[in-house]
């Protein structure tokens, strides 16, 4: 099912927006051909369709500018858009509004070795920013799986992670300024090269933001130096238990691991048929626990992890010898999600975040829904700060099947919360767990969350049916209890 078409009055005015739009992006910046569209059409939660009214690719920060200018002088809403990888829909698309790509923005600025940071427009993906400080020993810490294809711009926009958080923290960590354009064309910019900035943390407020306050036009980033020395233990355990509290354990014992994730018995045998590195196949579960810092300092923290997991039943302890067995024992995890689609038509990829306490728990209370709902499950996850990625197999094709995957998604988040956790790690809301935001957040919450929104956009143009379950109008916000002129958006499109 697809969201309605535009209504008649919007579509009549269409051709004076693309024109207006053109005069602004001239050449081939301006989309409008449905099958030209239709790559647009949905981020990675590709449950959820809808063609975008106009689709615009800007070059420059100026042309970000008046884009969004214009757009609110004719109260046009604007969505915007990194390279969609968004699991959770946050660059879904609106059928009467202007989708801004940001793709064309894909320069790095500025390294500064002696400032240990680098200045890097949007859309540069992730792994490039390590790629191109690599020679020089640098990297950029935050590494999410999709590294290779996700854009610094998104990652500000969902505050992304990845199997270094652990130790070297999420994107808000990693960045130290931002340039952003607000919906009034306003150009600004927050933080810098320095490390801390006075007064109120708008540079933190923005990131996490999922495109809700302003357009990212550059961003300057964090390099660390490479640890001197990375090594990776591979361990199995005979139950899902006893590796949740192996994690408790370590983390327990002082020491935090440059990386720490687990995965079960499913997510282990789809990732070994994918990658063949040799995890091992007998285990119903399989921690990889990396260790970095100086030689003598990795090789005791080695030693005192292996005593830790013997203790915790382990059958499998295997230590990386070289740095290629060292990247091979990640090159399976990082590959956790395209090898799950290898075994299933589709599957729904959760992320929620838990104490590591819970994790035991919560592995064992997931088992119980998998039953209820009929649906496998894979987990793979970053073990050592408790953000779950439940993959829920389903068959789109299969009558009901999408429905109990949500339904069963909806329930894991639920527990998330229930047990002290979060709705969210490192996804973001989008429009997936807009209308869960009720079981974390009451309507005073709610509120005060909106009013930063509208000190942004008064408007409600950026992103809007977004995150907020039910969407205040902004004059209605000064009053802290407000139960009327409520707008409940529209359910959302499925296939």
């Amino acid at each position: 099912m697809r969201m309605p078409m535009p209504d008649a009055a919007l579509i009549e005015r269409r051709a004076d927006i693309v024109g207006a739009l053109r005069r602004i992006v001239p050449g081939e910046g301006v989309i409008v051909s449905e099958a030209e569209r239709r790559v647009y059409e949905s981020d990675g939660l590709t449950a959820y369709r809808q063609l975008p009214l106009v689709v615009v690719l800007p070059s420059t920060v100026e042309q970000v500018a008046a884009v969004l200018r214009y757009c609110k002088e004719i109260g046009i809403k604007v969505v915007p858009r990194g390279a969609g990888t968004s699991l959770s829909g946050g660059a879904l698309p609106l059928a009467d509004g202007v989708l801004l790509g940001m793709a064309k923005f894909n320069r790095i600025l500025e390294i500064d070795y002696d400032d240990r940071c680098a200045v890097v427009q949007p859309g540069v993906t992730n792994l490039a920013i390590s790629k191109a400080v690599e020679h020089a020993g640098f990297y950029y810490a935050p590494d999410p799986s999709s590294q290779i294809a996700c854009t610094i711009g998104g990652n500000v926009a969902e505050n992304s992670g990845g199997v270094h958080c652990l130790k070297y923290g999420l994107t808000t960590n990693n960045i130290l300024g931002i340039e952003m354009v607000l919906m009034n064309g306003e150009i600004i910019r927050l933080g810098g090269k320095h490390l801390d900035a006075d007064n109120y943390d708008v540079l933190g407020v923005m990131t996490g933001s999922e495109g809700l306050l302003g357009v990212v036009t550059e961003v300057t980033v964090r390099i660390l130096p490479k640890p001197t020395t990375a090594r990776a233990l591979l361990i199995g355990f005979p139950t899902t238990e006893d590796a949740a509290n192996c994690v408790a354990e370590v983390i327990g014992a002082g020491i935090i691991p440059a990386g720490m994730e687990m995965m079960d018995r499913p997510a282990i045998h789809a990732a070994e048929a994918f990658v063949k590195v040799g995890y091992p196949l007998d285990v119903e579960a399989l921690l990889i626990v990396e260790l970095d810092g100086a030689p003598a300092e990795v090789d005791h923290l080695i030693d005192k992890v292996e005593a830790i997991a013997r203790n915790r039943d382990a059958t499998t302890i295997r230590p990386s010898r070289d740095e290629p067995e060292r990247l091979a024992f990640w090159s399976g995890r990082k590959a956790a999600f395209p090898a799950v689609g290898r075994i299933s038509p589709d599957y729904y990829c959760m992320d929620g975040t838990i104490p590591r306490a819970r994790l035991a728990e919560v592995l064992t209370r997931m088992r119980t829904l998998s039953e209820q709902y009929r649906l496998s499950v894979a987990n793979v996850f970053h073990a050592g700060d408790g953000n779950l990625h439940p993959l829920i197999l389903y068959d789109a094709n299969k009558p009901g099947e999408v429905e109990r995957a949500e339904a069963f998604g909806a329930d894991i988040l639920k527990l998330c919360v229930e047990v002290g956790g979060v709705l969210t790690g490192e996804h973001g809301v989008g429009v997936e767990k807009r209308d869960l935001m009720g079981t974390m957040f009451d309507e005073c919450d709610l509120a005060h969350q909106q009013r930063l929104k509208c000190a942004f956009d008064p408007d409600g143009l950026l992103n809007p049916g977004k995150v907020f379950p039910q969407l205040h109008r902004c004059a209605e916000l000064g009053r802290l209890h407000v139960h009327a002129g409520r707008l409940p958006f529209p359910d959302l499109p499925r296939f």
